[in-house]
């Protein structure tokens, strides 16, 4: 790809199914000017996530128009400004996202601090939108306390790493995760700080897998997937328990209606539990906070960044039907190459 065009990724068709690389294509042209009260951005990091497959289908909730950029969690540099609000050289968070260029207005950018030894990728995983919903997953909708025992499903993805992270500096007890090999279990055990972790492909039935590794219960569960292991979780969940709905990764990409989740219902009853969903969206004025829990311990080192990182702007549509795939371990994100 010329470095004297822009480019920008379109969705072509609905999937019918999986998505694919047919369902995509990238289009060139002239590097735009900015208007006056505008800025170019030439971006430098791009965020894959599992919420733009569900946005490549008709939805009520909203969806991506066919034969338009997509957009997408970006950070970039700006390279030309008309604007007094935006400097040049600055770095911005927006969400203009698959393409490599893009003109922002000042209202539709975040400006992106430094820390001293934090890449900047980490405003993309750790401190960006995924560390977000870990963080206000744990602390304001489960309210979690020291001591109190988790399970995370997807616990090798993004938000799933973040969880895990972010759980044991805040005191919890035993932290129990779900993951789709070995080889990542092993990861999150040795790096991430999991207590154990199953792989739910292979040991059986997952209610009898989260009793081997969780047999007094737990207080907590994060969920990033549904289905059998949100049923497993609502019956290991003691009294007061409560559920951290995030999302239903293994369902995006597969064209079928999700399966009924099979539980018993009078345990929702007998033992007060919570059920609750949020959207991070609502709760970007936690983002300093965040700031000020999640920086010390990166320059610290006891935070590590999980993250995938893929190089070039060309393969960002290969790191997202990769990330659907669950290729990645940690966040998935693409970075512009020289």
């Amino acid at each position: 790809m010329s470095n004297d065009l822009a480019v920008t990724v379109q969705q072509t068709a609905r999937p019918n199914g999986p998505a694919t690389a047919d369902h995509f294509r990238f289009v060139e042209s002239p590097v735009p000017e900015p208007a006056p009260g505008t800025a170019l951005v030439e971006n430098l990091y791009w965020s894959v996530d599992p919420y733009h497959r569900e946005l490549m289908d008709e939805s009520p909730y909203g969806s991506f128009a066919l034969d338009a950029p997509l957009e997408g969690r970006t950070l970039g540099r700006v390279t030309a400004s008309r604007t007094p609000a935006l400097a040049e050289g600055e770095i911005v968070f927006h969400r203009q996202g698959w393409r490599t260029h893009s003109v922002v207005r000042p209202e539709e950018v975040r400006h992106v601090p430094s820390f001293d030894g934090v890449p900047l990728s980490a405003h993309l995983s750790i401190l960006g939108g995924t560390g977000l919903t870990a963080y206000v997953g744990l602390t304001r909708i489960a309210e979690l306390r020291p001591g109190q025992d988790l399970f995370v499903s997807a616990a090798a993805g993004g938000v799933g790493t973040a969880t895990g992270r972010i759980a044991r500096l805040l005191g919890a007890g035993r932290i129990v995760g779900s993951a789709g090999s070995a080889a990542k279990a092993a990861y999150l055990t040795e790096h991430v700080g999991y207590d154990e972790v199953f792989d739910y492909r292979a040991g059986g039935p997952v209610a009898d897998q989260l009793a081997k590794a969780a047999p007094t219960g737990i207080d907590v569960f994060v969920d990033n997937v549904g289905g059998e292991q949100l049923g497993a979780a609502i019956g290991a969940l003691r009294e007061r328990g409560r559920v951290v709905r995030i999302g239903t990764v293994g369902q995006y990409d597969t064209g079928t209606d999700a399966p009924p989740v099979l539980f018993n219902h009078a345990d929702v009853v007998e033992k007060s539990l919570r059920i609750e969903g949020f959207l991070v969206a609502h709760h970007q004025d936690v983002q300093e906070e965040l700031y000020a829990f999640a920086v010390p311990h990166l320059q610290s080192g006891r935070i590590g960044l999980d993250e995938t990182v893929v190089d070039g702007f060309g393969r960002i549509v290969e790191a997202f039907l990769g990330m659907l795939r669950g290729e990645n371990l940690g966040k998935i994100v693409v970075r512009a190459t020289a």
